[in-house]
């Protein structure tokens, strides 16, 4: 006797309904390919964000993306940042969620979001060039 299939215990949608709902979800998402054609291109309207730390920043990010910690997102830090770009959030890849943290404070002050599927994990598996940050220590002058 054949196993019954998996795949089909719930019937595939019907194809319009299932395009509203692909079409919605990339609504939401961006993957490591469209976000390097559109840095590599200087393509406008784009601001990439990394969502972590400044240090995970300084060891490797997405060139060209500012560093704007989820934590200390809110509507003083964002006043100066323009309303009429696109913001794409990432952070560590899979088993980081700073990304969307990130991404639904910028939602909740009236910015225009998506994330970048995988983060930094799926950038750095595409081969991608990592851009590093120089952390500067200041010493306190002796007394």
């Amino acid at each position: 006797m054949q196993e019954a299939s998996r795949v089909l215990e719930n019937s595939p949608a019907d194809p319009s309904i299932a395009n509203n709902h692909f079409r919605s979800k990339l609504s939401f998402e961006t993957d490591p390919s469209d976000v390097y054609h559109d840095t590599t291109n200087k393509v406008s309207g784009v601001v990439v964000v990394d969502a972590r730390t400044p240090d995970a920043y300084a060891r490797g990010h997405v060139p060209g993306a500012i560093n704007m910690p989820h934590r200390a997102i809110d509507s003083f830090t964002t006043a100066s940042l323009p309303r009429d770009k696109v913001y794409v959030t990432y952070c560590d890849g899979v088993f980081c969620n700073a990304s969307t943290k990130a991404a639904a404070k910028l939602t909740a002050l009236g910015f225009k979001v998506k994330e970048m599927l995988d983060g930094m994990e799926g950038w750095s598996k595409e081969g991608y060039p990592v851009e590093e940050t120089v952390m500067k220590m200041t010493i306190p002058a002796p007394q």
